[in-house]
Protein backbone atom coordinates (compact mmCIF):
# COMPACT_ATOMS: atom_id res chain seq x y z
CA UNK A 1 0.00 0.00 0.00
CA UNK A 2 1.66 3.60 -0.96
CA UNK A 3 0.26 6.34 1.20
CA UNK A 4 0.43 10.29 -0.30
CA UNK A 5 2.24 12.69 0.89
CA UNK A 6 -0.25 14.93 2.44
CA UNK A 7 -1.80 11.41 4.12
CA UNK A 8 1.78 10.38 5.83
CA UNK A 9 2.50 13.61 7.24
CA UNK A 10 -1.07 13.91 8.59
CA UNK A 11 -0.32 10.38 10.04
CA UNK A 12 2.92 11.53 11.36
CA UNK A 13 1.83 14.91 12.69
CA UNK A 14 -1.56 13.04 14.57
CA UNK A 15 1.13 10.79 16.36
CA UNK A 16 3.47 13.40 17.30
CA UNK A 17 0.61 15.65 18.66
CA UNK A 18 -0.60 12.88 20.79
CA UNK A 19 2.58 12.76 22.90
CA UNK A 20 1.88 16.45 23.14
CA UNK A 21 -1.05 16.21 24.23
CA UNK A 22 -1.69 12.58 26.12
CA UNK A 23 1.42 12.98 28.50
CA UNK A 24 0.15 16.62 29.82
CA UNK A 25 -3.30 15.29 30.37
CA UNK A 26 -2.24 12.55 32.83
CA UNK A 27 0.45 14.61 34.72
CA UNK A 28 -2.70 17.10 35.06
CA UNK A 29 -4.59 14.15 36.32
CA UNK A 30 -2.42 12.67 38.71
CA UNK A 31 -2.49 16.55 39.86
CA UNK A 32 -6.31 16.56 40.37
CA UNK A 33 -7.46 18.20 43.48
CA UNK A 34 -10.91 18.67 42.65
CA UNK A 35 -11.97 15.40 43.86
CA UNK A 36 -13.05 14.14 40.87
CA UNK A 37 -9.80 11.52 40.50
CA UNK A 38 -9.33 10.65 43.53
CA UNK A 39 -11.43 10.96 47.08
CA UNK A 40 -11.37 11.92 50.15
CA UNK A 41 -8.36 9.13 51.68
CA UNK A 42 -6.42 9.93 48.33
CA UNK A 43 -7.32 6.88 46.45
CA UNK A 44 -7.95 6.73 42.99
CA UNK A 45 -11.46 6.99 41.81
CA UNK A 46 -13.03 5.46 39.06
CA UNK A 47 -12.97 8.62 36.92
CA UNK A 48 -9.31 8.79 37.26
CA UNK A 49 -9.18 5.10 35.96
CA UNK A 50 -11.18 5.00 33.34
CA UNK A 51 -9.45 8.60 31.95
CA UNK A 52 -6.27 7.03 32.22
CA UNK A 53 -6.78 3.88 30.31
CA UNK A 54 -8.15 6.56 27.77
CA UNK A 55 -5.07 8.13 27.97
CA UNK A 56 -2.60 5.39 27.29
CA UNK A 57 -4.72 3.69 24.96
CA UNK A 58 -4.88 7.50 22.81
CA UNK A 59 -0.81 6.66 23.32
CA UNK A 60 -0.63 3.83 21.84
CA UNK A 61 -2.91 4.19 19.12
CA UNK A 62 -1.22 7.89 18.51
CA UNK A 63 2.09 6.05 18.37
CA UNK A 64 1.02 3.36 15.63
CA UNK A 65 -0.30 5.82 13.84
CA UNK A 66 2.47 8.28 13.80
CA UNK A 67 4.98 4.98 12.94
CA UNK A 68 2.77 4.52 9.61
CA UNK A 69 3.22 8.13 8.70
CA UNK A 70 6.73 8.01 9.90
CA UNK A 71 7.42 4.69 7.56
CA UNK A 72 5.15 6.57 4.85
CA UNK A 73 7.41 9.55 4.92
CA UNK A 74 10.61 7.71 4.72
CA UNK A 75 9.12 5.63 1.83
CA UNK A 76 8.44 8.89 0.19
CA UNK A 77 12.04 10.13 0.23
CA UNK A 78 13.57 6.62 -0.53
CA UNK A 79 11.33 7.11 -3.87
CA UNK A 80 12.73 9.96 -5.26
Amino acid sequence: MELSRPVSWFLLAFGVWSWFLWPNFIRNLWKDTSGLAFDGAGDPTAYFWIHLLMALTSLVLGTGVGVVGLRGVRALRAAR
